[in-house]
């Protein structure tokens, strides 16, 4: 594989506000609804998850930004991974992976004892690919997205 077809992890910054936003709502209205709650994180990435502690990382592939993920603060201990988005076209390339394992090493350097997922059942791919990565199914609490009726938690290993 030469240099140009390689997947770059790289941080969230202020002039890649869009992609997070774009490739969400591709899967978004793909598979569901855009509920309000993803409006407003979507639309203010850097209010709603980087001054409140989160983190987001995009997979750039040929110079594009073709994958996003987040890793939204619950509290000190405790992430929600979310908004993991791939584009049609370059699934397939272990870009979703990558992320996984950005979101892993990140939890590990930020010495975070879990990582919570909301998900569904019908994204089976994806399901498959976080139980890959060690992520169990925990109960379901009401309320947090109407999508979601699989709830998963990864305990991250203390080194």
């Amino acid at each position: 594989m030469n240099a140009e077809n390689t997947v770059v992890i790289i941080p969230f910054s202020s002039d890649l506000k869009e992609p997070i936003k774009t490739l969400n709502i591709e899967w978004l209205s793909k598979y569901f609804k855009i509920e309000p709650k993803d409006e407003r994180v979507l639309s203010n990435p850097q209010e709603e998850i980087i001054d409140k502690g989160g983190m987001i990382f995009y997979a750039k592939y040929n110079d594009m930004i073709v994958g996003t993920v987040s890793l939204i603060k619950m509290n000190d201990t405790e992430f929600e991974l979310s908004k993991m988005a791939v584009t049609d076209g370059v699934q397939g390339l272990g870009i979703g992976k990558k992320l996984m394992e950005q979101c892993i090493k990140a939890a590990e350097d930020h010495h975070l004892e879990k990582i919570i997922i909301y998900s569904n059942r019908r994204l089976g791919p994806a399901i498959g690919l976080y139980e890959k990565y060690g992520f169990k199914e925990i109960p379901l609490e009401d309320g947090v997205y109407e999508r979601a009726d699989i709830k998963m938690e990864k305990l991250i290993e203390r080194l």
